[in-house]
């Protein structure tokens, strides 16, 4: 009894404990929420406050910028007004300029028509006056007009020759002053070999018996050794010698390399013919392809086709008037480059345009047509710049000149061809040169003799001084140059055509 009494005065005394409590907490959270209300009730008055300041520096400011755009834009429509003042100022002064120009115009085409009129008058007046005059002498106006240009020019004949003359020859005193600087620098320059070469077609042979094994049993190793080579071998009576003849310088070679291995190993026979021929060909093909790159390579000439070098080394084989296509190529290539560095022009196409001016020689005797027009077929298959084209086709004249290097490059090939030892001509053919030269400067009327000298490079005329006046014969050196150079390819010019009267 006493434990439950116990029991019952501590559960009362808990609740009334934990009453206790929770009025307490109770009160102090009345009087916490009594502070918070005051505080918030502050803060709402300070936020109201700072608003209101907010509001009236805003106004402020916005009265402030309202002011500055209604004065700015004042100012704009200030200038606005000013400007169409200015715009309307100018369109009546350009309506009062363009009535003037139309009054201009009108008085403008008034004259044009007056002057017109005055210009008809004056040609019929002229017209009636030289129709009175011709009726008068009896003379037409073309007879009496030319007739008046044939006595001015007797009259002055003699003034016109002089002023001519010292025309002539101060400024072929110059050119030709500098044209010598300029090819005696070049020639001085390059030092090449002066003997001709002759691309020798004779094969010596050790003994004479040679030429039986050559011939073979029935004339079956020469026989194959013709068929597959496209060499003729003559044997004949010349001792220790045969000769292999053939129009290509190439297959002349192969033949000539072949036959010397066979005659070497000694075992001349079909067989051992058509291997020997093989290796040849193939070491031909070889040196052609070395000659080739070496040329170009020492004229500094890159970025060729190989097989453009490969058709170019071809004419390491091939010979013109005793000289090596190839190494005068080569020379004129050393040439070009040299005149074309006095000259200011382009050197690199003045020497491709050089080593490759002969090119179709390689190629002449397989296809149709000029080796100038072959080469330029074969330059154009294989993409090479048309400016190395146009210096390379006018070496022969055959194409006009149309740009200073191809010039340079028929000048270095006159230089090359024309120096002293480079090439032997046919005495035949010289002496046909001469005596042509000499019928056409005969052919012209008052023409008593003409000789050729200089191996043909200068002319001397004698004329009959009665027919031909020294103006005439001024005009007769031009004409016998233009019909040297027309009929006879030779460029003469008029100044290397001396005309001399006979007395």
């Amino acid at each position: 009894m006493s434990l439950k009494l116990a029991l019952l005065l501590a559960l009362l005394a808990a609740s009334a404990g934990i009453g206790f409590g929770y009025l307490l907490r109770l009160i102090i959270s009345l009087g916490k929420k009594g502070s918070m209300e005051l505080e918030i009730k502050e803060l709402e008055m300070r936020s109201k406050e700072e608003a209101q300041d907010i509001i009236s520096e805003a106004e402020a400011r916005a009265e402030e910028v309202w002011g500055k755009a209604q004065a700015e834009l004042k100012e704009r429509e200030n200038r606005t007004k000013n400007a169409e003042d200015r715009l309307v100022k100018k369109e009546e002064f350009l309506d009062k300029r363009q009535l003037d120009l139309d009054k201009e115009l009108e008085r403008a085409k008034e004259h044009s028509a007056e002057v017109r009129a005055l210009k008809e008058k004056i040609v019929e007046i002229a017209e009636k006056r030289a129709a009175e005059l011709s009726e008068i002498s009896g003379f037409s106006k073309e007879y009496a007009k030319a007739e008046l240009i044939k006595v001015i020019e007797k009259e002055n004949q003699e003034d016109l020759m002089i002023r001519m003359q010292k025309l002539e020859s101060q400024g072929m005193e110059k050119i030709e002053k500098r044209a010598r600087e300029i090819l005696s620098t070049a020639i001085q320059r390059l030092a090449a070999p002066i003997s001709g070469e002759v691309m020798a077609t004779a094969l010596p042979l050790p003994t004479d018996e040679l030429k039986g094994k050559i011939i073979g049993k029935e004339g079956r190793n020469i026989k194959a050794f013709e068929r597959v080579t496209g060499v003729e071998v003559i044997v004949d009576d010349t001792p220790n010698s045969i000769t292999l003849s053939s129009f290509d310088p190439v297959r002349r070679a192969v033949a000539k390399l072949a036959l010397e291995n066979l005659i070497a190993d000694g075992r001349i026979q079909p067989a051992k013919i058509e291997e020997f021929v093989e290796k040849a060909q193939e070491e031909v093909n070889k040196i052609i392809k070395e000659k080739g790159e070496e040329a170009a390579l020492e004229c500094e000439i890159y970025n060729l086709d190989p097989r453009l070098l490969a058709i170019l080394g071809r004419l390491h084989f091939r010979s013109s008037y005793s000289q090596n296509v190839l190494k005068h190529s080569v020379e004129m290539a050393h040439l070009s480059g040299m005149i074309a560095e006095e000259l200011g022009a382009d050197v690199a196409v003045a020497k491709a345009g050089a080593l490759l001016h002969d090119i179709g020689k390689a190629l002449d005797h397989e296809v149709a047509g000029t080796h100038v027009e072959i080469g330029r077929r074969i330059l154009q298959k294989f993409a090479v710049s048309e400016e190395i084209i146009k210096a390379m086709q006018a070496h022969h004249e055959e194409y006009p000149y149309e740009t200073i290097e191809s010039i340079i490059v028929q000048t270095a090939d006159a230089l090359s061809g024309g120096r002293p030892g480079a090439r032997r001509d046919n005495l035949e053919h010289y002496l046909k040169r001469l005596s042509d030269l000499e019928a056409i400067a005969t052919s012209f009327e008052g023409v008593e003799k003409a000789y050729a000298l200089q191996a043909g490079r200068e002319i001397r005329v004698f004329v009959t001084p009665e027919k031909i006046s020294d103006l005439e014969a001024k005009k007769m050196a031009r004409d016998i140059a233009l019909r040297i150079e027309s009929d006879l390819k030779n460029g003469l010019s008029y100044n290397q055509i001396r005309v001399y009267k006979c007395f």
